[in-house]
């Protein structure tokens, strides 16, 4: 009765801090306009991001197959190479999660590779194929230090706590995500300040209705990767920062529709959803980190290396089995963003427009099908974001 009694309590906290997590300024009821998309789109344009779309949900759906069975591969096979490890227990343990990694690595190349040869072909990306390549490969690298330092938090806790390492384990992953939200904003390259005086002022005043302290704008040189816009909050505290793509600045989009991008963002420092996203971070790490200590038993738990293997598998599955829920976590942050920017700007038409530019020059597809939106959408659909602002000017002309 008492683990019934305690599950019970955890359940309810969870589900508490849940709710205070998900609360959105964005009107509950609101009730979005249908959009008819062949008035704000060619029907060539409409055909275009299909068609593109179309490919990319398909590329995502085989790679995550190929993902998972070969991780399941290595989870049934990947202890054998311990035969060539005297690397100790935590060593031979970072020793089988390097190689799992390398070993998915190579398995999502061809994945990767096409992909790119996609967007090189509708003219998103230029980037040649090398440098691509090369550049995934140093990228594995941090993925090497991430996963070693994983393994010795993981198998040093799990060799006194080997039922109970979970719990001070989820504890410092949860720190580590603090931490790295935190030191982002430094970690990300090529930046430099805006130099437009126009949105730099519009950022300010954003600022001061929105109640911030000064947030500094930066531009990060990404056109030599894609010509796709986007933009990011990152930082919380004293590191936050609004990074805009030097792709929103080439002319394509007016101020007015980067004024709504800035807004968008600043929304995001307003609403704090980088601490937020760190909370619902903790509330999947703890019952994900039991899942992997109950899963990986019969290998003699996390404190044995022939664990390891089958705990990448289990951690990536748990990933993906997560995906709608995290999905819908991001998307109703975005949301609320968006709504911000509308309060804030009061532009609906530079909202609408900045919008239907991003299907156009991003070839997102506005109404993707249910189960991509389930599992690939991270923000609203085009059409949603349309409607918003739509719905946004009816409310606020009445």
């Amino acid at each position: 009765m008492v683990p019934g009694l305690a599950l019970g309590a955890l359940a309810g906290i969870w589900a508490t801090a849940a709710y205070f997590l998900s609360r959105s300024i964005v009107p509950s009821g609101l009730e979005l306009p249908e959009i008819d998309l062949t008035r704000r789109f060619s029907e060539r344009q409409l055909e275009r991001a299909n068609d593109y779309d179309r490919f990319v949900r398909i590329e995502f759906v085989v790679s995550q197959v190929a993902v998972l069975i070969a991780l399941a591969a290595y989870a049934a096979w990947g202890a054998r190479f311990l035969r060539e490890s005297a690397a100790g227990r935590i060593g031979s343990g970072m020793l089988l999660a390097m190689l799992g990694l390398g070993f998915l690595w190579f398995v999502q190349l061809p994945f990767g590779l096409v992909g790119l040869w996609w967007q090189r072909r509708h003219g998103i990306s230029e980037q040649d194929y090398v440098t691509w390549t090369l550049d995934t490969w140093f990228a594995l690298g941090w993925e090497f230090l991430f996963i070693c330092l994983a393994i010795v938090i993981v198998m040093g806790l799990a060799g006194p706590l080997p039922n109970w390492w979970w719990i001070p384990g989820g504890a410092v992953f949860v720190g580590l995500a603090a931490v790295f939200s935190f030191t982002l904003p430094y970690l990300l390259p090529a930046q430099r300040p805006l130099r437009d005086p126009a949105i730099e002022a519009a950022a300010r005043r954003y600022e001061a209705e929105l109640d911030l302290p000064r947030i500094p704008v930066r531009v990060q040189e990404m056109r030599t990767y894609t010509s796709a816009p986007n933009a990011e909050a990152a930082g919380f505290g004293p590191t936050r920062r609004v990074i805009l793509w030097d792709t929103l600045l080439d002319g394509r989009f007016g101020d007015d529709e980067v004024n709504v991008v800035v807004a968008h963002e600043l929304g995001h420092h307003a609403r704090e959803h980088i601490a937020k996203g760190i909370g619902w971070y903790a509330l999947f790490a703890f019952p994900g980190a039991f899942v992997i200590a109950r899963a990986t038993r019969r290998r003699g738990g996390m404190r044995r290396p022939e664990a390891v293997p089958l705990s990448l598998f289990v951690l990536v599955a748990l990933s993906f089995a997560a995906l709608p829920i995290q999905n819908v976590i991001i998307r109703r942050m975005e949301a609320e963003a968006d709504w911000i920017a509308l309060e804030t700007t009061k532009d609906p038409e530079a909202a609408g427009e900045l919008f239907e530019r991003f299907s156009t020059t991003a070839l997102a597809d506005p109404d993707p099908p249910a189960w991509s939106y389930l599992l690939m959408q991270s923000h609203p659909t085009i059409e949603q974001r349309i409607a918003m602002a739509e719905a946004w000017r009816r409310r606020t002309s009445r």
